[in-house]
């Protein structure tokens, strides 16, 4: 799988792109340009890659026990091939990435962090919902349920995650109020959080902020003067 890259020096930022896009989806619609000042001055390097989207939940072609299969595949993409890239090209600095994503790019990015606090330091979720049995048909295996953040993290009790998630400081969940948004989804993962004492910020924008590129090119590098 294609993926890209952009920047020569700072710590890096995993983007997952939305719906079915591709790994250029972010250079297409401008948000790349959006935080050009944090990568030409080296406090970043961005990496984007594709998804499984178009294969997976989106595909209604697809039997739903093999649109959550490809999601645990997917997983061991970023974790076997894409993340020790990363780590090659950034060196011995600070090489765990921060993940982002829109719709359901802000899922595939929760999905990794949470999966991974150990491999990852942090999550920009914009606009996502994390819940995605609506995609499955009623369909429900082990699949499902560990890459479903919102089940997962209720009955988080892990000796070894948990401890680390309840020490992070990079946990930024976003989402507009407008047209096409879904709020609701942002603060039920919220409430998730809030109950296993996972520090978090949740950030909603005004009822004025769609679900749409020109607020997630404006989210994203607030976001990374928050964070960085």
């Amino acid at each position: 799988m294609p993926l890209v890259a952009y920047g020569h020096a700072g710590p890096p930022l995993l983007m997952f792109p939305t719906a079915a896009a591709d790994y250029l989806e972010y250079e297409r619609f401008y948000l790349v340009d959006a935080i050009k000042p944090f990568i030409e001055s080296g406090k970043l390097r961005a990496y984007s890659i594709n998804s499984v989207n178009r294969y997976s939940l989106l595909n209604e072609e697809m039997p739903a026990p093999m649109k959550a299969e490809l999601l645990t595949r997917y997983d061991r993409y970023i974790v076997d091939e894409v993340l020790p890239l990363i780590r090659k090209d950034c060196g011995d600095g600070e090489n765990r990435p921060l993940t982002t994503g829109a719709s359901l790019g802000a899922f595939l990015s929760v999905n990794a962090y949470f999966k991974h606090p150990d491999l990852f330091r942090g999550v920009i979720a914009m606009s996502g919902s994390y819940d995605v049995r609506s995609y499955l048909k009623g369909h429900y295996d082990d699949n499902v349920y560990f890459n479903n953040p919102v089940d997962y993290l209720s009955n988080l009790n892990d000796e070894h995650f948990l401890p680390i998630l309840q020490k992070a400081d990079k946990i930024l969940i976003m989402s507009g109020q407008g047209n096409y948004e879904a709020p609701e989804r942002s603060r039920a993962l919220s409430d998730i959080l809030n109950a296993k004492g996972i520090p978090h910020t949740l950030d909603l924008w005004g009822q004025d902020v769609d679900h749409d590129w020109p607020w997630w090119r404006k989210m994203l590098p607030y976001a990374l003067g928050k964070l960085l």
